[in-house]
């Protein structure tokens, strides 16, 4: 959904908008002690990938897309993120072809796209080429024609005059009312039809703030019995993970990299990001880190804007290795897709070169066999070089061992290592050979990144 820019101040009051957004509920989920369902082991180490089907090819179908696994498998991607796969509300539809966000069925797939004979066909090809595959589920609202609007009226929420609600500007859909107990065991229920019917590996949920908490507690717990599913919640509130989700959005260090990369902000900067997190969220979070996804791109111009031309690869480089990152790659950026790509409309990418395909496979590669970068790798900050420009750490577990240095900077940047634990003979990923590490100064250049392997 395109996101507005909600912070921690302003949360609390948005969510209480709606009667539906009980926040006392919310609350009993903080206060209590429940530990959420550990995250699903291939995760720690693994990525994901958004699929916007749409505009994936010139056919925009799940058959399509299919063509385009053995390309994907190869340049090492693990999970399929696909945008919603269910059919558009046609009523208030914003542009010609909508919004995927306004869901029309929710057990049913988009006849753009294809059959559910053609969902169920990707998904178990997609598994047996090694992927795990989630869908993007939409639990606070529906298009403005869903059928529950006529069969089920009370599942929304209604202003004074009876009218149904739309949330913010989003005037395409519906707000869903979660005083309403039908309502909580109709959506678990069609989440849950999506594992039954398709085999799932999990769901990322949109604006899964705006939902109460103790609906995804339930919700969640009676998904993992079906099966263990990864939880994925586009939102910076950490109570989610007390109610089950296994990961959330890092918005907090993908705005302040956007400062970073636009000279706004010092390198040392991101720290101030982690003393946040540290301290407000669970030690054992995890977080989707990106330089770009479809809203970022579609109203923010991510990444070719906001990290133009080799600016993005030392960030990319930091979503890839960074404590706690399960890292995202969206469609196209590995072309890469340099343009906005439309929302309501179809906007083809064209793929055809694949340029960046070589340097994402080199990252995803080495994340997915070097423990030093799981999601609990342990992360310790180095003094590399001037901290307003260089942003260094070592990443460490299980014996292994990963050491990065990024300038962060237009400028050329002298790097100096003290700490003997770092010299040695390590792998130079970029550079694909092994080579001395000392106290020697050296010179890196504008916007570049070393990444050591310690084999």
């Amino acid at each position: 959904m395109k996101r507005l820019m909600l912070n921690c101040l302003l949360l609390s009051a948005m969510v209480s908008i709606f009667s539906c957004k009980n926040s006392s509920s919310e609350q009993s989920i903080n206060d209590s002690a429940t530990t959420a369902t550990s995250a699903p082991e291939w995760i720690q180490q693994g990525n994901i990938y958004e699929v916007n089907i749409r505009q994936y090819t010139p056919e925009g179908t799940f058959k399509a897309f299919e063509a385009h696994l053995d390309r994907l498998k190869d340049m090492g991607v693990q999970t399929l993120w696909f945008m919603p796969i269910q059919p558009i509300s046609k009523k208030d539809r914003k542009g010609t072809l909508g919004s995927y966000y306004a869901i029309a069925d929710y057990t049913a797939t988009n006849p753009e796209f294809g059959t559910l004979e053609d969902w169920k066909h990707l998904v178990n090809t997609a598994h047996t080429k090694g992927f795990k595959v989630i869908i993007d589920w939409v639990a606070n609202h529906t298009g403005g024609d869903h059928r529950w609007l006529q069969q089920k009226p009370g599942f929304f929420t209604k202003d004074s005059a009876g009218n149904f609600v739309s949330p913010f500007d989003w005037t395409d859909v519906r707000d869903l009312n979660y005083d309403n107990k039908e309502l909580r065991d109709s959506m678990t229920a069609s989440m849950s039809y999506w594992i039954t019917q398709s085999d799932v590996d999990g769901f990322r949920c949109d604006m899964a703030h705006l939902v109460p908490d103790d609906f995804w507690k339930d919700c969640i717990a009676d998904l993992q019995k079906k099966k263990h599913v990864l939880m994925l919640a586009e939102t910076e509130k950490a109570s989610l993970y007390a109610a089950g989700f296994h990961a959330t959005y890092a918005w907090p260090m993908f705005h302040k990299m956007v400062d970073v990369a636009a000279g706004k902000r010092p390198a040392f900067a991101l720290d101030s990001v982690y003393s946040f997190l540290d301290t407000a969220f669970p030690a054992s979070a995890m977080y989707m880190y990106f330089t770009s996804n479809h809203d970022e791109n579609s109203w923010n111009k991510a990444d070719y804007g906001t990290m133009p031309g080799k600016v993005h690869e030392p960030f990319a480089v930091f979503t890839q290795t960074a404590k706690g990152s399960v890292p995202l790659i969206y469609s196209g950026q590995e072309e890469p897709v340099l343009r906005t790509i439309q929302f309501f409309e179809k906007d083809v990418m064209n793929f055809s070169k694949y340029q960046r395909a070589p340097f994402y496979k080199k990252l995803l590669s080495l994340r997915n066999s070097n423990a030093a970068l799981a999601t609990d790798a342990s992360f310790k900050k180095i003094n590399a070089g001037d901290s307003t420009a260089v942003y260094a750490f070592v990443r460490e577990k299980a014996g292994k061992k990963v050491l990065v240095i990024l300038n962060l900077s237009p400028k050329e940047q002298t790097i100096v290592l003290d700490d003997t634990s770092l010299h040695g003979k390590p792998y130079n990923l970029f550079m694909s050979t092994s080579e001395a590490v000392s106290n020697k100064p050296w010179n890196i250049e504008p916007w570049g990144y070393v990444v050591y392997d310690y084999r």
